[in-house]
């Protein structure tokens, strides 16, 4: 082999190689830093402290393609004040292992902050919208699946009403959602009707002032019909819900693609509260059942001690 041709093949390695380590960096680059599987809420609360950015386990992998068995992928919506690892850091996992191309984002704060989900409800749904367009866009999917917690469960409700969202969307899984606001068991409402304290809260929290029971928010969402044809609607609600209270005003009214369950009635050693509600085990049964209706299992019924409040 000549001098020439040895220098022909070495630079032709060089370039392979080149064009080998850039593909593989442009494909770690849409593979977004995940966290660990979390036990609860609270450590995974404790870990976003330090990482409120992370991503939760399992999920933005921008190159997954949807399978034929679960074609549309699932986007997962925050609650009030919290950041994407901290409520889903056990349940995107679990969607991952099943096969589910899985996404979770953090708005409605300021950026790279710990609290999310706490600006106008309005603008939070239309974030999720665009995020929501990326991922359609990214995964060649036609329909999203979107299960949410809390706020994160109502607020879709708004994108679906008016930014689009009932051709886009399959189906939508709320945990102990918001649908029909909360008074905590009273003292939300008594503090609304003083004077100045709304301004105060919305300063820091303008979501929560617009989940307030008899919200003018909640009135306009809710007029007119609370749900669309076209897309299955499953409420999972706890009767130890200590945020959304009563607990019954997590449900949606009654129609032929809208399904309430209380927890309690599939297992009722579950004593699962609200914030503990996206790592119960039944109710993440559920979430799977409620995505894959067709192959669903009844969850095991263990004992669950609720996470304090």
């Amino acid at each position: 082999m000549g001098l020439r041709t040895r220098r022909w093949l070495v630079a032709g390695m060089a370039v392979t190689a080149a064009l080998v380590l850039g593909a593989t960096t442009a494909q770690a680059a849409v593979r977004e830093p995940t966290g660990p599987v979390q036990p609860n809420i609270l450590t995974a609360a404790v870990y976003s402290l330090g990482a409120p950015t992370i991503a939760p386990p399992g999920t933005n992998d921008w190159n997954c393609k949807p399978s034929s068995k679960h074609p549309n992928p699932v986007l997962l919506s925050n609650g009030t004040t919290a950041n994407a690892y901290e409520n889903w850091a056990n349940l995107s996992q679990k969607l991952a292992n099943a096969g589910y191309c899985v996404f979770a984002g953090n708005f409605g704060g300021t950026p790279g902050t710990f609290l999310q989900t706490v600006g106008p409800i309005a603008d939070t749904a239309k974030a999720l919208a665009a995020f929501g367009d990326k991922i359609l866009n990214a995964t060649g999917a036609t329909k999203l699946d979107v299960v949410g917690h809390s706020q994160g469960g109502m607020n879709i409700r708004y994108w679906i009403k008016y930014l689009g969202g009932a051709d886009k969307i399959s189906r939508l899984v709320g945990l102990s959602p918001s649908n029909h606001g909360t008074d905590l068991f009273g003292l939300l409402s008594t503090l609304e009707m003083i004077p100045g304290v709304p301004a105060v809260l919305g300063s820091v929290c303008q979501s929560c002032n617009e989940q307030a029971v008899g919200s003018a928010f909640l009135a306009d969402l809710n007029a007119g019909g609370e749900t669309v044809p076209g897309i299955d609607y499953t409420v999972i609600q706890t009767r130890y819900d200590d945020v959304v209270t009563p607990y019954t005003s997590a449900y949606l009214k009654a129609a032929p693609n809208v399904k309430n369950i209380l927890l309690q009635n599939v297992c009722g050693l579950d004593f699962t509260d609200h914030l503990g509600i996206t790592y119960d085990p039944v109710a993440q049964g559920l979430v799977l059942n409620a995505l894959d209706p067709a192959h669903a299992k009844t969850p095991p019924c263990v004992l669950v001690p609720p996470v304090i409040s």
